[in-house]
C-alpha cells in the first residue's frame, strides 16, 4: 500500500481535570502541534474541559499559553462571588467565573467549534455521568469545573450537575466513544505516593518551552480588560469580604484555643481529598486509553493557577517523552 494513500487514524485527547496542574494540558497541546500530530476528537473534565473548550475552537496552543500565563491569577480569583446566605448550596455561585469563561471561550456553540468536543460533567443527584456535546460550550463547561461544596451545583435541562471529575476525570472512554482510533489521556492529578519533591525540568528545556511573545495578544488583552472590568464592578463586595475575612482570622487565632497557624484551610482539604479519590478512578479509566501522559506536576497547588510558567514546561516534557510510542502507533494503524 502506497504510504501517502495511507489512511491516517483518528485521534482523540482526553484532558483530565486537577484545578491548577491542569495548565499541563498546554504543554502538552504544544508538543503535539509541534509534531504536526492532528487532534480529531477532544473530551474533557473540569480544567481539560477548559483548555479542551479553548483548544476545540481556536486550534492555537501558543495563543492560549500567552492567555494563561499573561492573566493576573490572584486578581482574577476575588471574582469568586460568595454569597454568605446560601452558603449550604456551595461557597461560591460561578456568576462571575461564567463570566471570565465567556470572554476566555466566546459565545459559542458545540457546532461552531474547530475540533469535535464532548464535556463531562455529574448529575449532583445520582452521580450519573452527563457528556454534554450540545448547546452552549460555556454553560457545558460551567458544569464541568464545579468541584461539589465549593461551586454550587449548575441547572442544565432538569438537572443539577456538579464537577466531571467525580465520575470521569480523565475522560479517554468518552473520546473512544466519539470515534477515536487512537486516545490520548492526560492526567495531571498526582498518585498519593507523589511528594512535594517532584524532578525539575532543565533550564534548557524551560528555554524551549517560552511563550511566542511575537504573536498579537489581542485576545490576551481582551481578557485582561474583562477581568479588570469585573473586579472594578464588584469592589464593594470584595472590600467587604476581605474586611470579614480579617475579622474571622483574626478572632480565630486570637482565641485561647484558636486553630495551629499553617493548618490547611477547607478548600485545600477538599479538594486533596477528591483528587484522591479521583485517582483510584482514574486508575480505571486510563486503561481505554492507547497512552496517558502523566506531567509531574505533584509540587502545584491546586488553586496555583500563577505557576503556569512551571506546569506548562512539565506537560510539554511529558509529551515529548511519549512522542516516539504515539508516531509508531499512528503508522500502525494507518
Amino acid at each position: 500500500m502506497d504510504y501517502l494513500a495511507r489512511k491516517t487514524p483518528k485521534i482523540g485527547l482526553a484532558l483530565g481535570g486537577g484545578a491548577a496542574r491542569g495548565l499541563a494540558h498546554i504543554g502538552v497541546l504544544k508538543a503535539l502541534e509541534e509534531e504536526a500530530i492532528p487532534i480529531d476528537i477532544i473530551s474533557g473534565t473540569s480544567m481539560g474541559a477548559i483548555i479542551g473548550a479553548y483548544y476545540a475552537k481556536e486550534r492555537q496552543a501558543a495563543v492560549l499559553e500567552e492567555v494563561a500565563l499573561g492573566i493576573d491569577w490572584k486578581n482574577l480569583a476575588r471574582l469568586l462571588d460568595l454569597n454568605l446566605a446560601l452558603l449550604q448550596k456551595g461557597f461560591v455561585h460561578g456568576y462571575k467565573v461564567k463570566e471570565f469563561l465567556q470572554s476566555l471561550i466566546g459565545d459559542v456553540k458545540f457546532e461552531d467549534l474547530e475540533i469535535p468536543l464532548a464535556v463531562v460533567a455529574a448529575d449532583a443527584e445520582t452521580t450519573e455521568e452527563i457528556i454534554i456535546t450540545k448547546g452552549s460550550v460555556v454553560e457545558a463547561v460551567r458544569a464541568s469545573i464545579s468541584m461539589p461544596v465549593i461551586f454550587t451545583p449548575v441547572k442544565w435541562q432538569d438537572r443539577f450537575l456538579i464537577d466531571g471529575g467525580v465520575v470521569n476525570p480523565v475522560p479517554a472512554d468518552v473520546a473512544r466513544n466519539m470515534g477515536a482510533e487512537i486516545v490520548i489521556a492526560v492526567n495531571v492529578i498526582p498518585g498519593p505516593s507523589q511528594g512535594e519533591h517532584s524532578s525539575l525540568i532543565s533550564k534548557k528545556e524551560i528555554s524551549e518551552t517560552e511563550p511566542a511573545h511575537h504573536l498579537e495578544n489581542t485576545h490576551l488583552s481582551a481578557v485582561k480588560r474583562k477581568i479588570d472590568n469585573l473586579v472594578r464592578e464588584n469592589k464593594d463586595k470584595f472590600k467587604f469580604f476581605e474586611e470579614l475575612s480579617n475579622f474571622v482570622t483574626a478572632k480565630t487565632y486570637g482565641a485561647k484555643e484558636g486553630i495551629e497557624p499553617g493548618t490547611p484551610n477547607i478548600f485545600d482539604v477538599l479538594t486533596q481529598s477528591l483528587h484522591a479519590m479521583e485517582y483510584e478512578i482514574i486508575r480505571l479509566r486510563a486503561k481505554t486509553a492507547d497512552i496517558v501522559i502523566n506531567p509531574d506536576i505533584s509540587n502545584i497547588g491546586t488553586f496555583e493557577f500563577y505557576k503556569g510558567e512551571e506546569a506548562i514546561p512539565q506537560g510539554y516534557k511529558a509529551a515529548r517523552d511519549v512522542l516516539p510510542q504515539l508516531q509508531e502507533m499512528i503508522h500502525s494503524v494507518g
